[in-house]
């Protein structure tokens, strides 16, 4: 037995010092023994907070655990705005053989949970595996509610979540992706291994898009298809001069990032992928054609006087004017028998040509995997050479129709749409017309909103020009008479061409203010005028007082009613 400390010999003074001493000492080592302490689980939780999270269970469990998903760069709007982006997500699993009551577990989790279903998680817990996967890309509150389970056999998958802060605004364009983050549609997919290139994750894709406009554009056709109980709606933005899309929407949309709630009508993409009969608006090229192959000229005219009558079907005007007509007064008024007259003069070998040059008769070669294909007759019989003259017959899609358009306004070139900024786009266009058609078609085109059918999309200050488009929609067997597609392709300013902008409403009602009509000029030529109004300023076009000079000439042609 350890013997007491002698303190004979000392004086009371003395051994009191020495007590002090010996309980100094003793306190010195109790310190100095809780800072190594201190020091080792230091150290310890350093080492455990420079592992992973998987690293750590996987060590203590022998759990195994999937890597940490890989990173995907950003997409971008025109002015850096972010569209697409990936944020640091958590995932949760579970180790069923450290669940002793899976039912009670499982209860539990559903209660924070509430999507996930109470059978679906009972069975995993009770798997006796390792490791399963019970919801991917948990929400900050959610994994705090999960955390305030307390249940020790769930953990956590540092991931990362793909990302959409503008919510539905330009889906189409965008697409989306998988819970892997693997595109799935739009850019997403189209663009799939360079946004997953590890080596370009800082290199964000930069669209043609612009947020701002975008969302004029989705507001207007949102309110437009609402007025007028349309099933559907679709319209584009495009820069004449380069092709660039400023603006894409298609109507009904949908939220990519939760793209489990939507249907396939909600996915599929009006402008791009949809092909339609888009009615007059195809006048546009038949006159261009005409101009250009000097079948006729801005002199010339038509007897439209009475329809025409080709094997069983029979062409007539919506606006008829029963009397010979000039040219300016046929593409105003949008006649039809006017137009097919020209084209049986063009011919069909040469229609057929320009269509093709033009673009109009293979798919667009635009940067998304929604094409569609253009729709048109295997035997072009003299008949579709008129029919299609005036745009039925033949199915395009809006971006389509707005490439061609923009080489019929910019000069005579034709630019490959895109929707990656590409602002020297124009040095690979192709001439297909002459300045001088282009000139004059410019021409006609001011004429029909000043003169003609498509007065309703005129904008004080921004010289707008452009072609109203009806057709009845095609069903077996025929046409729907009820069911149109109504349409208006506008264009401004027409002395300094900049942008085409297309406005298209799916099977619309007319309405106390349209007077029940429900074609192109009463219901998508407002669109197009509301557009301008608001994203022209945002763009750089500003109002000014029109030269009457460019259409002085042909504005003469027009005779009063």
């Amino acid at each position: 037995m350890r013997s007491a400390p002698s303190y004979a010999g000392l004086s009371f003074e003395g051994q009191q010092k020495s007590a002090l001493e010996v309980a100094r000492n003793r306190l010195m080592v109790a310190v100095l023994l809780f800072f190594a302490a201190f020091a080792v689980m230091m150290v310890r939780t350093v080492e455990l907070g420079l592992s992973t999270p998987e690293e750590t269970q996987v060590a203590a469990r022998h759990i195994v655990v999937p890597p940490v998903t890989f990173s995907r760069a950003d997409i971008r709007d025109r002015n850096g705005e972010v569209l697409a982006t990936n944020l640091e997500s958590a995932s949760l699993y579970a180790n069923p053989q450290e669940i002793k009551d899976p039912h009670e577990a499982a209860v539990k989790l559903v209660s924070v949970l509430q999507d996930l279903s109470l059978a679906d998680v009972e069975a995993k817990l009770s798997s006796g595996r390792h490791f399963v996967w019970l919801k991917r890309k948990l929400s900050p509150r959610e994994k705090w509610q999960v955390n305030a389970l307390g249940i020790p056999a769930f953990y956590f998958q540092r991931e990362e979540e793909r990302v959409y802060p503008h919510g539905r605004l330009a889906a189409h364009a965008l697409g989306f992706v998988d819970v892997d983050g693997n595109g799935l549609g739009g850019v997403e997919r189209y663009f799939n291994d360079r946004l997953a290139d590890k080596t370009m994750t800082d290199q964000p894709i930069r669209l043609s898009l612009d947020t701002r406009v975008q969302y004029a554009l989705t507001d207007e056709l949102e309110a437009a298809m609402s007025a007028h109980q349309a099933i559907g709606a679709a319209g584009l933005v495009m820069d004449v001069n380069t092709g660039e899309v400023i603006a894409m929407v298609s109507l009904p949309d949908f939220d990519p990032n939760s793209i489990g709630g939507s249907a396939g009508k909600e996915r599929f993409n009006r402008v791009t992928q949809g092909v339609y009969e888009l009615g007059s608006t195809f006048k546009t090229f038949t006159f261009a054609a005409a101009l250009d192959k000097g079948v006729a000229t801005l002199n010339d005219g038509y007897d439209a006087t009475k329809p025409l009558h080709i094997a069983r079907f029979t062409i007539r005007d919506d606006h008829p004017k029963a009397r010979y007509m000039s040219l300016p007064e046929i593409f105003a008024y949008s006649s039809n028998i006017g137009t097919a007259q020209m084209a049986l003069d063009l011919g069909t070998e040469r229609q057929q040509e320009f269509l093709s040059e033009i673009g109009l008769l293979q798919p667009s070669t635009i940067e998304l995997p929604e094409v569609g294909a253009p729709l048109y007759p295997q035997t072009w019989r003299k008949v579709s050479t008129m029919t299609i003259s005036y745009g039925h017959g033949i199915a395009v899609s809006p971006l389509q129709l707005a490439s061609g358009i923009s080489a019929m306004v910019n000069g005579g070139r034709l630019n490959a749409a895109t929707v990656v900024e590409n602002p020297d786009a124009w040095r690979t266009g192709k001439q297909v017309i002459s300045q001088s058609t282009s000139r004059k078609i410019r021409q006609l085109l001011r004429l029909a909103v000043t003169k003609g059918t498509g007065g309703r999309a005129d904008a004080v200050g921004y010289r707008i020009g452009g072609k109203t488009g009806t057709a009845e929609k095609a069903v077996a067997g025929g046409y729907d008479t009820r069911a149109l597609i109504s349409s208006f392709v506008g264009v401004y300013p027409m002395d300094d061409p900049r942008y085409v902008v297309f406005a298209l409403l799916d099977e619309p009602r007319g309405t106390k203010e349209t007077f029940g009509f429900r074609a192109g000029g009463w219901v998508a030529a407002p669109v197009v005028k509301n557009v301008v109004l608001r994203t022209a300023p945002l763009l750089g076009v500003a109002p000014k007082r029109e030269d009457d000079g460019l259409y002085h000439q042909v504005a003469m042609m027009i005779e009063k009613d």
